[in-house]
This record gives structure tokens, sequence and C-alpha cells, in this order.
């Protein structure tokens, strides 16, 4: 059986046993995630989403968080400024192995559900502004400074 899944603003063709590097999620090395977004189910009988399969997921174990292959960016200006800059970057990314494809029934598997990082800190964010905020207390008074106390 295998599943076309979205994550990270890609689409991963997947079947069990099967390792992937996607786009950093919001887990730990060990932990059991599971992708709800799922767009087609195959194995007997072909499953086509609209946009997405109800009731079908595909459960993972989270290997590790790692780095990708460094990317340069080279920028060069030529004619009158003919300078030069080279910029690196390394994407983090999470390896997870894909343990179970489920056609149905992924709403009753309490597995934690596959976040990426900046839907968690979405989250984490909005739940503190929902926190009522204490007032500060107020300051104390500072003394009078020695020198004009001494002159009066």
């Amino acid at each position: 059986m295998f599943a076309v899944l979205k994550t990270g603003g890609k689409q991963y063709k997947v079947q069990a046993g099967d390792v992937l590097r996607v786009e950093k999620l919001d887990a730990i090395a060990g932990q059991k995630i599971q992708f709800n977004d799922i767009l087609m189910v195959g194995g007997e009988s072909l499953t086509i989403g609209v946009p997405f399969v109800a009731g079908a997921a595909v459960q993972a174990e989270v290997i590790d968080q790692i780095k990708g292959e460094k990317v340069i960016h080279f920028v060069k200006r030529r004619r009158k400024h003919s300078s030069q800059r080279t910029k690196g970057h390394r994407q983090h990314l999470t390896l997870v192995r894909v343990t179970e494809v489920l056609a149905a029934g992924a709403e009753a598997s309490g597995v934690a559900v596959a976040t990426g990082t900046a839907d968690a800190r979405r989250a984490a964010h909005n739940n503190t502004a929902a926190a009522p905020v204490a007032e500060a207390p107020a300051k104390p008074k500072r003394a009078p400074k020695a020198a004009a106390v001494a002159t009066e």
C-alpha cells in the first residue's frame, strides 16, 4: 500500500519502511508522528482525495533533526560596480521513517499530528497572547539626593 502525502509545501509518495527528509517538524528523535494531509492512497483500490482523503493518514517515526547540504548563492554585479558576494545556506530538515499507511481510522489512532516549527511557534504565540497579562507593580519613589537635603 502506498500514499501521497503533503508536508512542507511538497508532496511525497511513500510506503511502509521509506525514509524521508522533510522540512523541519516540531518533533524530537524517537517520537511517533502522523501526517493527515493525504492526497491519494493506493493498494488494491486507488482512492484520490478532493483535496484530501478523509480518514487516511501516514504514521512515521522521527529519526533525527538534520541540516541539508550547503547551497551557495553567488552574486556578481558587472560593469560599473564590479562587486561580488557569496552567501551560503543550510536548510533544517527532519529525517523520518514511515511505519504505517492507514487508509481509514486515522482519527482514533491517538498519535501526535506532524506540524512544522512555524505552526508550533504560531500556536505558542497565540496561547500566550490569550493569557491575561499581569500589571507590573509600581516602582518605589527614589529618595531625595543627599546634597539637596544638606543645603536646606
